[in-house]
């Protein structure tokens, strides 16, 4: 039951992300792909700067999409050169 979680989470945190980032979007599996990425980013942020959103759903949907934020900024960058 934790894997559909992480799976639901990822897909909202890279919708959120695209949204944030106003880009063209990336379809479901690439939303998911985002999202998951991001969430596994911004645990480790989060956790390097000592920093706690406290837990639940919701926080795991903060954490990880501004972790997936953070990982299509660095793909815009990676891109631009």
């Amino acid at each position: 039951m934790e894997f559909i979680w992480f799976i639901v989470v990822g897909l909202v945190a890279g919708w959120l992300a695209g949204k944030f980032m106003k880009g063209g979007g990336y379809g479901l599996i690439g939303d998911l792909i985002v999202g998951v990425l991001g969430a596994v980013l911004g645990g480790f942020l989060f956790s390097l700067l000592g920093v706690s959103v406290g837990g639940g759903l919701i926080g795991a949907i903060i954490v990880a999409t501004i972790g997936a934020i953070v990982l299509i900024f660095l793909l815009r960058l990676i891109k631009r050169k």
